[in-house]
């Protein structure tokens, strides 16, 4: 978003529901001046203010995405800096990250200004980017960290490509360690994974694939915890997918060590079975595992060990999912089913409270990324969403915003209908 262009505007949020990470607010209202929020207080007048009626209605921080893929620049077919910012503000995300394996790669301080620039000027969403942690993320040479880092990156990563280089790794947690940014990595043994075409397991014998095994990924979580721990370095670990991992996550965070973690809907909703029939709308890397490990996940983010849940946000063509499973790209469109499929299968079944989603998708995502945002404060900015806890809808993946317009959840009813979404004290209606 263009800096300098937000208007005095004052908008006034009556008679809803207020939910944090730490406490919910009963029947207040929120009065948001430009960008801030400067007033939070039962019955405040309307002033000739622009009114939101959010009678049965709950506020929360806007949402904040750890782990996303914008796909522009280079990929722009597949999705642009616009079409993802339309995307995640339908899903209720204020504030996206970007996977820095791009085309460009972002792995030098001028790409990091120029989609510091373009994200201002395209994104209906704040970006946060992240910068390489090797040069073009081949996992080879350390790239530009520092100078990135005063250009304005929130973290470092080399997105969903995974390092291999055990000595390169090590190098990479010492050096790192001087910035106090987090390393976010993508845990993957690649002469293990057979390209992460599907879980090792009863499904891949019965459809006669070569299945992923679980080492392929606990290998490197185990790698990367110990590497980590010798340079006190700040590790986070993207779309955690096995009970070994969280396993394993649990018991160096028991050992006081700083570890983050995040897991996303795919992997505590769906199992190993909904590749059956070679459906191509769960092929993930990493891969659905078996209903086991989704326990094993919901109990980690009951008990805190998963600390954040991402929407793992990777659109690509229609064309590229209509075709051989083989041959089917990875990823799902899920900026805009990640919130209401959280809800629906933690909230609304009983596994976590409203705060604590807050908490995962919100709070704790700006801590780990020092953003200094997911609270409903006085003087915070007025980042927040507004959905209808009650409201059931039917996804239709026709109408995402996402120029990937598909989903495995397409056709399936979901609770907590976004009405709102307010970036920066900007209303955007969602949902009439």
């Amino acid at each position: 978003m263009e800096e300098g262009l937000i208007l005095n505007v004052k908008l006034l949020i009556k008679n809803g529901t207020i939910y944090t990470h730490n406490k919910t607010i009963y029947n207040q209202d929120i009065l948001i001046e430009a960008d801030r929020i400067v007033k939070i207080d039962a019955n405040i007048p309307d002033d000739n203010y622009e009114v939101i009626d959010a009678t049965d209605l709950y506020i929360i921080p806007g949402l904040i995405d750890m782990h996303c893929h914008i796909q522009d620049p280079g990929f722009d077919y597949k999705e642009t800096i616009y079409t993802a910012g339309q995307s995640a503000l339908y899903g209720g995300f204020t504030t996206i990250t970007c996977n820095p394996d791009l085309e460009p790669c972002i792995d030098n301080k001028a790409i990091v200004e120029f989609l510091v620039s373009k994200t201002r000027k395209d994104c209906a969403v704040h970006v946060a980017p992240y910068g390489s942690l090797t040069q073009k993320c081949k996992g080879e040479r350390i790239a530009e960290i520092g100078e990135m880092q005063l250009a304005g990156i929130a973290a470092v990563s080399d997105g969903d490509i995974a390092i291999q280089d055990a000595y390169v790794m090590k190098n990479l947690f010492q050096y790192c360690s001087m910035f106090g940014m987090p390393i976010i990595t993508h845990c993957e043994e690649t002469s293990l994974s057979n390209d992460n075409i599907i879980n090792e397991g009863a499904i891949s014998t019965y459809l006669g694939i070569s299945g992923a095994p679980i080492s392929a990924e606990t290998i490197h979580v185990m790698r990367n915890l110990l590497l980590a721990e010798e340079f006190n370095a700040k590790l986070h670990i993207t779309h955690v997918s096995t009970a070994k991992s969280v396993e394993l996550i649990r018991s160096f965070k028991r050992q006081g060590m700083k570890v983050t973690c995040e897991t996303s809907p795919h992997y505590f909703t769906l199992n190993e079975e909904a590749a059956m029939g070679y459906n191509t709308m769960v092929k993930v890397n990493p891969p659905l595992r078996t209903e086991a490990d989704v326990a094993a996940i919901i109990k980690g983010l009951q008990d805190g060990v998963i600390d954040t849940i991402s929407s793992d946000h990777r659109p690509d063509t229609i064309d590229s999912k209509d075709t051989e499973f083989d041959l089917a790209s990875y990823g799902i469109s899920s900026f805009e089913t990640a919130f209401s499929v959280a809800y629906t299968y933690l909230v609304v079944a009983g596994y976590l409270t409203l705060e604590q989603l807050v908490e995962k998708m919100s709070y704790k995502p700006s801590r780990i990324l020092t953003l200094n945002k997911g609270v409903v404060n006085v003087g915070a900015i007025a980042d927040l969403m507004i959905f209808n806890p009650t409201e059931d809808y039917l996804v239709n993946a026709k109408e995402f915003k996402s120029k990937a317009r598909y989903s495995p959840y397409d056709g399936m009813a979901l609770n907590g209908l976004i009405k709102y979404t307010i970036v920066d004290g900007k209303k955007n209606v969602i949902h009439d």
